[in-house]
C-alpha cells in the first residue's frame, strides 16, 4: 500500500477529532500538563537506578529480583503502550490519560508502601500497565489539537521533556535517596508521585480537550496477546538472564521469540490487508517519516537506556559516589539536552534533518571523552573529569530525539493520531528496557573478570557503535521536515 493510499484510506473529515463542548485547541497550560503526564512515566523508569542499592540492604532483596523491579515495570508498560493508544482512541483520550495519571499515583503509593522485595515487583508491573494507559494519550492530544508550527513546537517540546525526564529521573533519586525525608529513605523516589499526580489530575480536569476517533476500531485481540508474548519472550530473559544464571527456561524463551514475532507480524499483515484496524498496522510503515525515522529510534533509545542504567552502577559501585554525587555528575547532560532541544527548531528550519547527523556526530565525541577520561583515570574519575564527554552526549542527544519524534509522527493521519503514538511509545520504551537488559548484562558480566572500568569502556564502546549506526541511518531521512 502506498502513501497516497494510506493518506487516502485514513484521511479524516473536518470533524474526525472531536474535542471538548468549547471546541478550544490545546493550551500552553493543557499542553504543560500533557507534558507533565509524558515526564512521570519516563522519569520512574530510570529513578530507581540509583535507589537499587539502598532497596536491596532494605529489602534483602537480591540481584535476580532487583533486576524485576526495572524489568517488571519496563515489560508492563511496553507491552500495553499500543493497546493504551487504541483505548484512548476508542473511549476519549483526556478519559484515558485522568484514569492513567489516577492509577499512576495510587500504584506509586503502593510502590512506596511496599512491605518486600516481591509486593514491591508486583506494585511496579501495576505502575508499568499504569502509565502505558496515560503516555500513549500526550502525543495523540498533540496530534489531533494542535495544527501547523504549534505541532511542531509541541513535538519539539515533547522531545526535549522525554529526554530531559530520563537524565532527571537519576538525579532526582539520588537527591531523594541522599535527603531520606521523614525516614523514608528509597521509598521517597515512588512516593514523590503522589501529590504529583494530584496536581496533574486537577490541571487535566480543566485544560486538556477530550479528543478520540471518529471511526473507533475495535481492541485487536490476537495482535494484543502476540505483541505481549513477543515483548515478553524477548525482554524478561534478556533482563533476568544473567541474575538468574542463565537457566533453561532463558534460552527457551529467547529461541520461542523470532516464532511469535513472526506471528504477530502475519496476523497485523492479514488484518491489515482485509480493511480492519490491527494493534500495529503495517501499512502506516508506507509512511516515509515513520518507515525511515522509527528505525532509528531503536539504536537511539538502546544506547540511552543502557547507558543510564550502566553509568549509575559504575558510579556508585565502581567510583563509591554517593547517590547525590551519582545523580548530579549527570547534571551537565541534562543542562546540555535542554539547551540543544531549544536550539533544534531554528536549526531545523535551516539544515533539516542534517541536524540529527551531527547530532549524532556531537555524540559520539562526548563518547569517546568518556571512553578516554575512564580509561586514563580509573578509579580516580572526578566529577569534572566526566563533565566534557558528559555533556557533549547529552547536546549531541538533544539534536537528535526532538527531531525523531518529529519525523516519526509528521506523515500520521490525524484519524490515527493514537495507533501512531502507540507504535513510537512502544518502540521507545521496548528499546530503553531492551537497552538496559542488552549493556547492562554485558557490563555487568564484564565487570568480574575485566574490572569495572575496562568493562565502562567496552559498553561505552557497544554504546558508540550504535550511534554511527545512528548516524548512517540519519542520511536516509527525508531532508525537509515537515
Amino acid at each position: 500500500m502506498t502513501e497516497t493510499e494510506i493518506r487516502t484510506r485514513t484521511a479524516p473529515s473536518r470533524t474526525t477529532a472531536r474535542t471538548t463542548a468549547d471546541g478550544g485547541p490545546l493550551t500552553p497550560l493543557g499542553l504543560f500538563t500533557v507534558l507533565l503526564g509524558a515526564a512521570l512515566p519516563l522519569i520512574d523508569f530510570f529513578i530507581v537506578n540509583v535507589a537499587l542499592p539502598t532497596m536491596d540492604h532494605d529489602l534483602h532483596a537480591g540481584p535476580a529480583v532487583l533486576e524485576l523491579v526495572v524489568a517488571g515495570y519496563g515489560v508492563a508498560y511496553a507491552v500495553l503502550l499500543v493497546l493504551g493508544g487504541r483505548l484512548g482512541d476508542s473511549f476519549g483520550r483526556r478519559r484515558l490519560f485522568l484514569a492513567g495519571m489516577a492509577a499512576f499515583g495510587l500504584t506509586s503509593l503502593a510502590c512506596g508502601l511496599a512491605p518486600n522485595a516481591w509486593s514491591l515487583v508486583g506494585a511496579r508491573v501495576a505502575q508499568g500497565a499504569a502509565s502505558a494507559l496515560m503516555l500513549p494519550q500526550v502525543l495523540a492530544t498533540i496530534h489531533s489539537s494542535t495544527t501547523g508550527s504549534r505541532r511542531a513546537r509541541a513535538l519539539s517540546m515533547y522531545g526535549a521533556t522525554a529526554g530531559l525526564s530520563m537524565v532527571a529521573g537519576q538525579i532526582l533519586g539520588g537527591v531523594l535517596v541522599a535527603a531520606d525525608l521523614a525516614g523514608t529513605g528509597w521509598r521517597a523516589v515512588f512516593l514523590v508521585n503522589v501529590p504529583v499526580a494530584l496536581i496533574g489530575l486537577a490541571l487535566a480536569v480543566r485544560t486538556v480537550p477530550e479528543t478520540r476517533s471518529e471511526r473507533p476500531a475495535p481492541v485487536d485481540v490476537p495482535g494484543t496477546v502476540l505483541l505481549a508474548l513477543a515483548l515478553i519472550t524477548l525482554m524478561v530473559p534478556l533482563t533476568e538472564g544473567r541474575a538468574a544464571g542463565w537457566p533453561q527456561w532463558t534460552w527457551f524463551s529467547l529461541g520461542a521469540f523470532p516464532f511469535v514475532a513472526a506471528a504477530f507480524y502475519a496476523v497485523e499483515r492479514r488484518a491489515d490487508r482485509a480493511g480492519r484496524t490491527p494493534l500495529l498496522p503495517p501499512s502506516l510503515f508506507a509512511l516515509r517519516g515513520l518507515r525511515r525515522g522509527l528505525p532509528m529510534v531503536l539504536p537511539f533509545s538502546i544506547g540511552f537506556g543502557g547507558f543510564m542504567f550502566v553509568i549509575a552502577v559504575a558510579l556508585q559501585q565502581g567510583l563509591r559516589y554517593g547517590p547525590v554525587a551519582a545523580g548530579m555528575a549527570l547534571a551537565p547532560m541534562a543542562t546540555a539536552f535542554f539547551v540543544a532541544s531549544l536550539m533544534g527548531p531554528r536549526l531545523v528550519t535551516r539544515y533539516g534533518s542534517r541536524v540529527v547527523t551531527v547530532g549524532a556526530g556531537i555524540q559520539a565525541v562526548g563518547l569517546a571523552l568518556l571512553m578516554l577520561a575512564v580509561g586514563r583515570d580509573w578509579p580516580d574519575v572526578s566529577i569534572a573529569g566526566l563533565l566534557p564527554g558528559v555533556a557533549l552526549a547529552g547536546f549531541g542527544q538533544g539534536l537528535q530525539l526532538p527531531l525523531l519524534f518529529r519525523i516519526v509522527l509528521a506523515d500520521v493521519p490525524t484519524e490515527r493520531a493514537g495507533v501512531g503514538s502507540g507504535v513510537m511509545v512502544t518502540t521507545q520504551q521496548s528499546a530503553l528496557a531492551l537497552g538496559v537488559a542488552t549493556l547492562g548484562t554485558l557490563f555487568l558480566s564484564l565487570a568480574p573478570s575485566r574490572g569495572m572500568g575496562d568493562a565502562l569502556v567496552i559498553t561505552l564502546a557497544a554504546q558508540l557503535a550504535a550511534v554511527a549506526v545512528t548516524a548512517l541511518m540519519s542520511l536516509r531521512l527525508p531532508r525537509v521536515v515537515a
